[in-house]
């Protein structure tokens, strides 16, 4: 990616290069009551084991299910799996009466320490996952990590780690853009903030708001700490990568030590008392990733194997679609993430994290508001200049996917985000505030409320045979057969089990083991 003009860069992608981008969903959503309260009761026995489904499983609570696809060329074929999973989970949770909450911010939650955390059998794998998600609720409460997101999974055939990692500099650099685009929490139920100190205004009876809000799940009130604040990850490479998230693996942090690995009474409080626990509680807007064996820590598996693939972290669930994220959005990201890998990418500085991190809290907070003005190497940048220099940047990359794929779906999708700068009333989060203000008493419940109870309808009414319920049926009774057979094969006590995982050992690379 040498070559000076964005034309010749994108010429070195030929038509086939382009065809063999890979993609895959998860998308997480609470289960909820019919009146818009959190549902706490057990995960689904229809849907299998949440610890070894493919497809269906739980994120932080054993009332937030996860939905996952395989890995598709296709767009629509991704979506369509997608939509599928959706179908026969939502014939699951009809016995109860249940409904997937379509809002990133959560439904009508109780008091913290009432919210399940998943559970997920007796097996070692299983507690500590578990043990896990309890670390989770010491260190940050329960209800933060209600919130719900879609995960985009994204590669392209023949990038090394350099060009991934030049692409996530970028992606970083420009995530505004996509907090702008597709953020869709600009308000909430004041269950969510009761007791916490929080910048929303109130808006009706029980919703909380900023006005010009795009995203609240990524900013002050979404997934920050202290001790994460403390972090200044480079991705300049790899290696100073994977020495950031080593040292935040293993630094002993006082206020977890504090409530320790477990109670007095002997329950696990966490699985360690360092600054994360495992890689996933690092929180970011993306991630390098790769497909981890059997007990592998994610880490070790990028520091021996690379990256294999990207997992965009930000998008809000799209309370207006059916499945929470629809084709010509999936699509701009394609093209955005393009843009970052072909654009050049000069290495962060702790100087530049900073502005990002800025960037984002004001983004989310305030990203719709007229005249906002961004940093950028430290000197402020209106933000609609700066996304429409984006937008036109992505144009010919736009054109470059068309013709390789046929039509105009990709240049369709880059031509409505630029309308949408243009005219901000037709942003998501815009469009979230109107519908609530015209239909709903400005109450954030009663919006959701609808936009589930509709959702619902629509996917149940949709086509289905007999032959896709058997089919799902299979693999539910597959995954209950499959933990069942770990459980047995069980012989270590958990706490070697768990002192063998978190060792700093199991992070390191084959040939420093080989070294020692």
């Amino acid at each position: 990616m040498d070559k000076n003009t964005l034309e010749d860069r994108l010429g070195a992608l030929s038509p086939e290069r382009l065809r063999g981008i890979r993609r895959g969903i998860e998308k997480e959503s609470l289960r909820a009551q019919p009146d818009g309260k959190l549902a706490l009761t057990p995960h689904p026995a229809e849907l299998g084991s949440a610890l070894t489904h493919p497809h269906i499983t739980t994120d932080f609570s054993e009332s937030q299910a996860e939905l996952i696809t395989g890995v598709h060329a296709g767009v629509e074929d991704c979506l369509g799996e997608l939509t599928a999973i959706h179908q026969f989970v939502y014939r699951a949770l009809a016995a109860q009466d249940e409904r997937l909450w379509v809002s990133s911010m959560p439904c009508g939650l109780p008091a913290d320490e009432t919210i399940p955390i998943g559970r997920y059998g007796s097996s070692n794998v299983g507690r500590a996952k578990s043990v896990y998600r309890m670390g989770l609720a010491h260190r940050y409460g329960r209800r933060m990590q209600t919130i719900s997101g879609i995960h985009y999974n994204w590669s392209l055939p023949g990038l090394d780690n350099a060009q991934y990692f030049g692409l996530i500099r970028n992606f970083r650099r420009h995530a505004f853009l996509l907090l702008v685009l597709f953020g869709a929490s600009p308000a909430l139920c004041s269950t969510f903030v009761a007791g916490r100190q929080h910048e929303l205004l109130p808006l009706g009876e029980g919703s909380m708001y900023m006005p010009h809000g795009t995203s609240l799940r990524m900013g002050r009130l979404g997934y920050q700490s202290d001790a994460q604040a403390s972090l200044s990850v480079s991705y300049n490479s790899l290696e100073g990568y994977g020495a950031s998230l080593e040292d935040a693996l293993t630094r002993p942090w006082p206020a977890y030590e504090a409530f320790g690995i477990s109670s007095p009474g002997g329950e696990y409080n966490q699985l360690a008392t360092t600054l994360l626990q495992i890689e996933n509680e690092f929180y970011g807007t993306i991630r390098p990733k790769r497909v981890i064996y059997p007990g592998e820590r994610p880490l070790h598996a990028l520091r021996e194997r690379g990256v294999e693939y990207l997992e965009v972290r930000l998008m809000d669930l799209d309370p207006f679609e059916p499945v929470g994220i629809r084709a010509q959005t999936i699509r701009f990201l394609d093209v955005f993430l393009l843009h970052c890998l072909l654009e050049p990418s000069p290495l962060d500085s702790p100087a530049e994290i900073a502005e990002l991190a800025h960037n984002q809290q004001l983004t989310a907070a305030r990203g719709r508001e007229p005249g906002l003005a961004l940093l950028r190497g430290g000197r402020e940048v209106p933000l609609a200049d700066w996304g429409n220099d984006v937008l036109a940047q992505c144009l010919p990359i736009a054109a470059a996917l068309d013709a390789a794929h046929g039509g105009a779906a990709y240049a369709d999708a880059v031509r409505d985000a630029q309308a949408s700068l243009r005219e901000p009333q037709r942003l998501p989060s815009a469009r979230v505030l109107a519908s609530m203000a015209a239909e709903h008493g400005d109450s954030f419940v009663s919006f959701v409320r609808s936009r589930s109870d509709a959702t619902r309808d629509l996917l149940l009414g949709l086509p289905w045979s007999q032959a896709q319920q058997a089919a799902f049926e299979r693999a539910t009774q597959a995954s209950i057969e499959e933990q069942k057979q770990i459980e047995a094969n069980d012989t270590m006590p958990f706490e070697i089990y768990r002192q063998q995982y978190v060792s700093p050992e199991r992070l390191g690379l084959r040939r420093q083991a080989a070294a020692t």
